[in-house]
Parts: C-alpha cells; structure tokens; sequence
C-alpha cells in the first residue's frame, strides 16, 4: 500500500459494495454516514490503494491433490476438496466475495458444500471476505485464538505506519492454537502458530498422497514486517519476541508445495499456468520455504534495526 507518513493512528476507509451490487443513493449516503461516524475521531489515511491485481479476477486451478486456486490473481484463497465438503482458506478482501464465491462453484464445489474457512491471520486483504463467505456458505470459522477477538471486531490489534485499516466481522467458531488439528472427512491440517504479523498468525500444513511418499504441504501465514511497529508497540508489546519465534519455527517445517496468502511468493499463479494436466511438478519446490524464512529474516532484522535508531 502507498501510504503517507503518519504520526498518529489513523482509520482507511472501506466501504463494502451494497447488497446485489446495487442500492439507492440514499442507501449508499447511509452508509458512507455510518462509516464516517466510526472514524470521526481519527484522521483519514491519505493516498493508499490495493494493488489492483488483488481485486482482478483469476480463473480458479489446480494445484495438487484435492487443492485448488480459487483466489483473485493477487491475494490467494485455497479450497481443499474432501469426502465430507471442502475446506477454504482465507477470504482475501470483502470486495473480492463474489469472485471467491464464484470460483469455487467453478471448481465444481457448492456453496453450502464448504463446511470450514480456516483463517491465516486477521487482516483485511485475507479476512475481509470472511463474514460474507460464512454466510453464503453456512460454514464455520477457525482461527488462531490470539485473532479471535480482531476477527469478531473486525479490528486487527497492533500498531503499525499506516494506522488501523476495518475489515467486516467475523464470528470465529474454533480458535485453534499451536499443534491443534482440524479435520473435515479423512482430511487433517494442523495449525502451526506463527505470531508476528498478527498475534494469531496460523500457518496450516497438511499431507496429500503420493508416490513414494505423502507430500507436506505448508500454507505459511506471512513473516513480514509489513509495516507492524516493532519498537514501543504499546498494544502488542511482544511481537519481536513472536517474530523471531515464528521465523525460526518456520524454518524447521518441511514443504513440498508452498502456498501463501500473497500468491507471487511462490510463483503460484506462474506455477498454475505452467501446470499440466494431472501434474503437481510445477509446485514442487523443497528449497522455496527455506528461502521465504531466510529473506525474512534479513527484512525483519533490518526492519528492527531501522526501528530502533
């Protein structure tokens, strides 16, 4: 995001788009009303904007196994097929629903199908769909304990340089903390808590069968700085702490396949082009994670020092 230097919190705007897409003048006035209401007592972040490839359609793919791309060509949402329903990770933004809806219809999976949206950590980019896929959906939403209450509020905790960016809420049905499985038929994905980015930070793994052996499949959630405050962060004041734990973590996780929520980390759209039919070659990458974990480490350590001046 483009954003201009702040010296206090601030609040960015996002109005979602009214139901059916449409709505009266008077209806959007309303609306744009209650919003204001919410930040009258916050100056308004200037100047920032998506990446439009994070709203730009992209036809869903497959990946490997039981999972498909059903994201938009910019920030990833995953769908894991399996012989009770499937399983979606993250929503990416609350403008994007409709596509994400849309994408998993076509990957040839209902809507009331989905029974679980597993939730990689509690930013509008990857939670703000959230709200509205659990209600088209009827599924229920697991995420790491410590994001629980930033979902439900739709207010993520922390500090950062660009002030608190809403995103619509979200009941959480399960928190899940480091170790804890979630299992839908006879599909099993353990979260990993990888605190930092977000004091709920989840990665989840999972295993998919094949030959010799089962492939370790790691969806990491991010180790980036992404403009967190790491010095004198008064409302998370342990997040060096969690990001050098989860870094390190990180980098025990054995992978085959890496799948993270901004999908140009690994090459996942690239990837999906060049995939065969019937072939997960292309994603087959042992040495990706281990690079993602050392370039964050580099970032992180440099971003602290910075700081810290």
């Amino acid at each position: 995001m483009q954003t201009l230097p702040l010296t206090a919190p601030s609040v960015r705007l996002r109005l979602p788009p009214p139901p059916g897409g449409g709505g009266s003048l008077g209806s959007r006035a309303k609306s744009l009303v209650g919003v204001l209401a919410i930040a009258a007592s916050a100056p308004l972040l200037l100047g920032a904007a998506d990446p439009p490839a994070w709203t730009r359609p992209q036809a869903p793919f497959p990946i490997a196994g039981p999972i498909t791309y059903v994201g938009s060509e910019g920030i990833a949402a995953y769908l894991i097929k399996t012989g009770a329903g499937a399983i979606l990770i993250d929503g990416t933004l609350a403008e994007n629903a409709g596509m994400i809806e849309r994408n998993i219809v076509a990957a040839g999976v209902r809507l009331r199908d989905v029974k679980l949206i597993l939730v990689t950590h509690a930013h509008f980019d990857h939670a703000g769909a959230v709200a509205t896929l659990k209600r088209a959906t009827g599924a229920q939403v697991v995420a790491g304990v410590r994001d629980v209450r930033a979902l439900e509020t739709g207010v993520p905790q922390g500090e950062t340089n660009y002030g608190v960016i809403r995103f619509p809420a979200a009941h959480v049905d399960r928190g899940v903390r480091d170790g804890d499985k979630v299992v839908l038929g006879t599909t099993t994905l353990t979260a990993r808590a990888t605190p930092g980015h977000t004091p709920g930070c989840t990665t989840w793994t999972m295993q998919i069968p094949d030959k010799p052996r089962p492939l370790d499949v790691v969806f990491p959630c991010s180790v980036s700085v992404a403009g967190n405050r790491l010095v004198g962060n008064r409302a998370y004041p342990g997040i060096v702490a969690d990001y050098r734990r989860s870094i390190a973590m990180l980098g025990t996780l054995h992978a085959d396949i890496v799948l993270p929520s901004h999908p140009e980390l690994a090459d996942v759209i690239a990837r999906g082009k060049r995939r065969g039919a019937g072939d997960t070659t292309a994603f087959l990458d042992r040495a990706l994670l281990p690079k993602i974990v050392a370039k964050a480490k580099v970032a992180f350590d440099a971003d602290l020092a910075r700081q810290a001046r």
